[in-house]
């Protein structure tokens, strides 16, 4: 796996294929495009459901491929521009990753492994912001990893960040990654207060804003579990070296501890423009600055364990790694359909765990060898937590 490489790229303008361009990593790679000062040329952009906001962004940026769900939209966009290549579902998402220099993956869930997939393949760099492709197809992604040139950087902060700090050293003289969490809007609440918490409060997020999906997960911890996963697949870890701690700041991104007891940590104000400049102009660093610290005003840093007793997430993540046989899978999948049901208003926030883990004692066992096999167990299992969340319901 072609993880590091240095050279100068500061001349050269590269193309960018960002995919999943109306949510909230896609808005903001386009401000760091802006900012960028002609280093980027936008080759393709993609959206799911927001029509009228990647009107807006092909007239200001001129792709010359744009890629969306299904083919009522493919022809609602080709009659606005005749002369742009429209491309829809799921193949146009793969076709279309193998094509620029860098794929921004920042599509949500289970979808954006076809980004993934068709990046690597073609031998491309991947920014990768879609955690659930590795999540969920890990074993078929680890193949493809290996096509001369394909790279990942990732995107979120936390990963970012260790890739960052794997610059200072050996990935054999790594003892453990240390993963930091803001904890979530819950961070302090007792459990007879999480009994009464509300979506609006689930998803109002003290430090990142970001979509509906992923600001539950931070609130659940469910992000973190899903983190774990992906840094032992994109770091090459045992689950053992992985931890997770709590920095209500989020400040420290995360952090490398070495094998001499040396801790590398990346640091920033939180600003996802950061992480995101890092991928698409790595190896190099440009300008401007994204969430400079000023060291001169004083400010205090702290951390604590979680409270694994309410935020049972995080021990789902090492059950399934250590069950292994498509176990990651049936959590993303699982977890995305407990999610939605959720922000549809069918059952309160601290129910969240119990119905995953309902769904997560119905998991079936598969050697995931192919593609299709990594998207028949995410069905079987969509399915199985759907029977979860609709027995639920009738009970209450």
């Amino acid at each position: 796996m072609n993880t590091f490489v240095e050279m100068d790229l500061s001349n050269l303008t590269t193309t960018l294929s960002i995919f999943g361009s109306s949510g909230s990593i896609g808005r903001q790679t386009l401000d760091v495009v802006r900012d960028s000062k002609g280093r980027f040329e936008i080759l393709a952009l993609s959206v799911d459901k927001s029509l009228d906001l990647l009107v807006d962004q092909i007239r200001e940026f001129h792709p010359k491929i744009v890629v969306v769900a299904n083919e009522v939209a493919s022809r609602y966009i080709q009659e606005l521009f005749p002369a742009l290549e429209v491309r829809f579902g799921p193949l146009g998402l793969y076709e279309t990753a193998r094509e620029a220099d860098v794929s921004v993956n920042a599509v949500v869930g289970f979808a954006g492994l076809w980004v993934t997939l068709g990046a690597l393949e073609a031998g491309k760099r991947l920014a990768l912001a879609n955690k659930e492709s590795l999540v969920a197809g890990g074993p078929v992604v680890r193949r493809v990893r290996s096509t001369p040139g394909a790279m990942i950087v990732p995107i979120d902060s936390e990963h970012g960040a260790i890739h960052q700090c794997l610059r200072g050293g050996k990935t054999d003289e790594v003892d453990k990654v240390i993963l930091t969490s803001s904890g979530g809007p819950f961070r302090t609440k007792t459990y007879e207060e999480l009994t009464k918490v509300t979506l609006e409060e689930a998803l109002n997020h003290p430090t990142w804003k970001m979509g509906p999906k992923i600001t539950v997960d931070s609130s659940t911890l469910m992000n973190k579990a899903l983190e774990i996963i992906e840094a032992v697949e994109l770091f090459d870890l045992a689950p053992s070296q992985v931890e997770v701690v709590v920095h209500a700041q989020s400040i420290v991104h995360s952090m490398v501890a070495f094998r001499d007891g040396s801790i590398l940590a990346q640091m920033s104000r939180p600003d996802m423009k950061l992480p995101i400049a890092y991928a698409i102009n790595y190896p190099g660093r440009f300008e401007p600055i994204y969430g400079p610290i000023d060291f001169q005003n004083s400010f205090s840093l702290s951390f604590e364990p979680p409270r694994r007793d309410i935020f049972r997430g995080l021990d789902f993540a090492f059950d399934v790694l250590r069950n292994g046989n498509g176990a990651t899978t049936w959590l993303n999948a699982i977890n995305e359909v407990v999610v939605a049901a959720y922000l549809d208003g069918r059952f309160q926030w601290l129910e969240i765990y119990p119905l995953l883990e309902d769904a997560l004692a119905r998991f079936e066992s598969c050697v995931l060898e192919q593609v299709d096999d990594v998207i028949a167990l995410d069905e079987l299992a969509r399915v199985r937590a759907q029977e979860v969340v609709d027995a639920h319901s009738k009970v209450n």
